[in-house]
């Protein structure tokens, strides 16, 4: 019971932001017509008092802007977590051989990268390729039309899978090779200043078996990893309390996606991936394994190529359950850097003008986890992800028009926020959104539809001034 008065009031201020700013600022447009639509409350704007901290992971936070960012154990790791932790980030940077006999074997026979760090570079994130480069941190999700008996996606027939795998072992052929181009698309701010978008179009060619009629395919870019353990412990009722309060602001109405648990063999709440189709660690950290790298477990024994040559028959698993199990341990127990320029004028502007434009209906800026169990590291932690990890139908111009259980073809997990301000340190480029279209925090914003029109036009309706210090506050955090 008493988490549950701790939970109402922040969800309640999460989902309509009307309270006073820390500086006198007027809001966005020519009217507090502009500012959006909010729950009238007594009380003060729980969630976003919170989140006025550092402490970003709470006590996972660490301090750090160079490329490492992302990268550190949280510091209360102590004794055997914090082995098992450097444990794990020996299985997350170990490659793959084709070697039978190698240490790390059973690569392929199709996959898009040899390693976990080589697709999340330094835990960051990953980015569209550029001109002839190959694609290193970029997918493909397949699958046709219909649902499988767990209600998820059904993988594309004639050893395709439900992933298109760019590269292959010697004497094997990839599923396919990719392509991106992209043509302009300009808009114009209320102020006359224009903009440009880059409208992404992708091509496949050579693929390895015809495609049947109507495929389904969806390019996704590597997420960043750290902080997840904190996604994980967030609890279900946590959740669904912000999903039902986002339907009484008429403005957002975010869902869960319910996905089946293969651990578990249960439908459960997804988490994580792009759609939320995924609902725990272990679960990513296997399919991960098996998609990314062709290598099998004991919770994903098929290859995705199977049925498509004796390469691609069963064989007995390729990684432990121990190493599986090590890997999704790291990113549960990486640590979270902190948010800065909490005193900066521009920052504390930005971040009023983030609430009055609506984004915090979204990027809901405070969390409380539960109890995960085996690590109390990451239990019990007041958290600032902006995000509410539920699905928003975001447009058709983001659509990839291809359901994942039960996110549409529209529908998109909001993605948290906390360290975008240090993509660029850590990756070397500010490319957003899940196939990184976005160059940049604000051509992210441009690209949301949907749900999250009155927002984005809001946005549009600021003056330069204010566009800026907006930056400033999401690249604060």
């Amino acid at each position: 019971m008493r988490y549950l008065l701790f939970l109402a009031p922040i969800a309640f201020a999460a989902c309509g932001d009307r309270s006073e700013p820390t500086a006198p600022v007027e809001p966005p447009g020519d009217s507090r017509a502009d500012a959006a639509p909010t729950i009238e409350l007594s009380l003060v704007d729980y969630r976003r008092r919170l989140a006025n901290t550092a402490l970003s992971g709470g006590a996972t936070t660490v301090f750090d802007i160079t490329a490492d960012a992302f990268s550190h154990e949280a510091p209360n790791l102590r004794g055997l977590q914090l082995a098992r932790h450097e444990a794990g980030d020996a299985a997350f940077e170990a490659e793959f051989q084709t070697d039978p006999n190698a240490l790390n074997a059973g690569l392929g026979p199709v996959f898009d990268n040899v390693s976990c760090e080589a697709c999340h570079e330094g835990d960051g994130r990953g980015r569209p390729p550029v001109g002839a480069e190959p694609f290193e941190s970029m997918l493909f999700r397949a699958s046709i039309a219909g649902r499988t008996p767990q209600g998820g996606p059904v993988p594309v027939p004639g050893g395709l899978g439900g992933q298109l795998q760019l590269s292959a072992i010697a004497g094997f052929a990839p599923d396919a090779s990719a392509s991106i181009a992209y043509h302009d698309s300009t808009g114009t701010f209320a102020d006359g200043t224009t903009y440009t978008l880059q409208v992404p179009r992708y091509s496949l060619v050579g693929v390895r078996t015809p495609l049947p009629h109507g495929v389904l395919f969806s390019p996704r870019v590597a997420p960043a990893v750290f902080g997840l353990g904190l996604l994980e412990a967030v609890s279900e009722v946590e959740v669904l309390a912000i999903a039902a309060l986002q339907a009484v602001t008429r403005e957002v109405s975010g869902r869960p996606n319910y996905v089946w648990d293969a651990v578990l063999k249960r439908t459960t709440l997804g988490r994580f991936g792009w759609k939320a189709n995924t609902p725990n660690l272990f679960q990513q950290a296997a399919g991960a394994y098996n998609g990314d790298m062709g290598v099998t477990s004991s919770l994903f024994p098929a290859e995705s190529c199977e049925g498509a040559g004796p390469e691609c028959a069963r064989h007995a698993p390729e990684v432990p359950d121990q190493t599986v199990a090590d890997a999704a341990f790291y990113t549960r127990t990486l640590g979270v850097p902190a948010r800065r320029s909490l005193d900066d004028p521009v920052a504390i502007r930005g971040e009023t003008l983030f609430y009055q434009s609506g984004c915090a209906n979204c990027h809901v800026p405070t969390l409380r986890t539960g109890v995960l169990a085996g690590v109390p590291e990451v239990s019990n932690q007041v958290i600032h992800a902006y995000t509410d990890l539920l699905t928003h139908d975001m447009g058709p111009d983001l659509a990839d028009k291809r359901p994942d259980f039960l996110a549409s073809g529209q529908e998109w997990r909001t993605a948290p926020l906390w360290g975008v301000g240090l993509i660029q340190a850590v990756n070397g480029h500010n490319n957003l959104l899940h196939d990184g279209r976005a160059r940049s925090l604000l051509e992210a914003v441009l690209w949301h539809g949907g749900e999250a029109t009155a927002a984005r036009d809001r946005v549009r309706r600021l003056s330069a001034t204010d566009r800026a210090a907006l930056v400033v506050f999401l690249s604060s955090l």
